[in-house]
């Protein structure tokens, strides 16, 4: 007795998908690059190279996307500990010196989400010594360990939501947004106008010499140091 498949030529060794899907299939990979190097994402360049072999695929030699990142950051070896924290469920205890303190305050961090900005990447969680969100900076952990402490869900469904009144990370907790109104100079309209500082920009008058706009925002210190970086 012998058992054989129905399309005589078929072969489980053959291919499943075409040059064409492969190709397509590497410029995902090329996208997701940007993250090669950090932890969780040591298998992109391993797959890019598998890709290669199987299908020919001839690598670039010059980067065709350049990504702004910042390969010497601090602390990246707390993302995979945080990303695996978070997947899992898992309680954490971190040591953290901010900029403000000369030696490191202990905490327990119930995390539930990654973010980045301005090329730094932050942790945040509920912070049980203040009962309310935290949000951690990874260059600034000088140490984390998991715990068996029960884990507190993140309850908030769109996450998006809680940024939509703040440029940056920096969330004060129970503040309304404010119309902050901003004068800005014609030479220096163009660069607004093309990158909006917020996504409630809006208008409200202009004449020859400037040009006023109006934000629906909390005003916290990232914003601040967006606002004087164009002075």
């Amino acid at each position: 007795v012998y058992y054989r498949y129905s399309d005589k030529i078929f072969s489980i060794s053959n291919k499943v998908i075409n040059h064409s899907e492969a190709e397509q299939l590497r410029e995902t990979l090329t996208i997701l690059s940007r993250f090669e190097g950090m932890p969780q994402f040591e298998w992109i360049g391993e797959m890019n190279t598998r890709l290669e072999k199987s299908f020919k695929l001839s690598g670039d030699k010059h980067s065709t996307v350049i990504f702004d990142s910042n390969p010497y950051l601090k602390g990246m070896s707390f993302f995979t500990d945080s990303f695996h924290a978070i997947q899992n469920q898992k309680v954490l205890t971190v040591d953290y010196q901010s900029y403000k303190r000369d030696k490191a305050v202990r905490m327990t961090i119930h995390p539930w989400f990654l973010k980045q900005y301005n090329n730094r990447w932050f942790l945040f969680g509920y912070n049980q010594q203040y009962d309310s969100l935290s949000n951690l900076a990874l260059d600034r952990i000088v140490e984390m360990s998991e715990t068996d402490e029960k884990y507190i869900e993140n309850k908030q469904e769109n996450i998006e939501e809680l940024f939509e009144d703040i440029i940056g990370v920096t969330l004060i907790a129970h503040e309304e947004p404010q119309k902050v109104h901003i004068k800005i100079a014609r030479s220096l309209w163009p660069y607004i106008e093309s990158k909006p500082l917020h996504g409630s920009q809006k208008v409200i008058s202009h004449d020859d010499d400037a040009v006023v706009i109006e934000l629906d925002i909390q005003i916290n210190h990232e914003f601040k140091s967006l606002i004087f970086s164009y002075m």
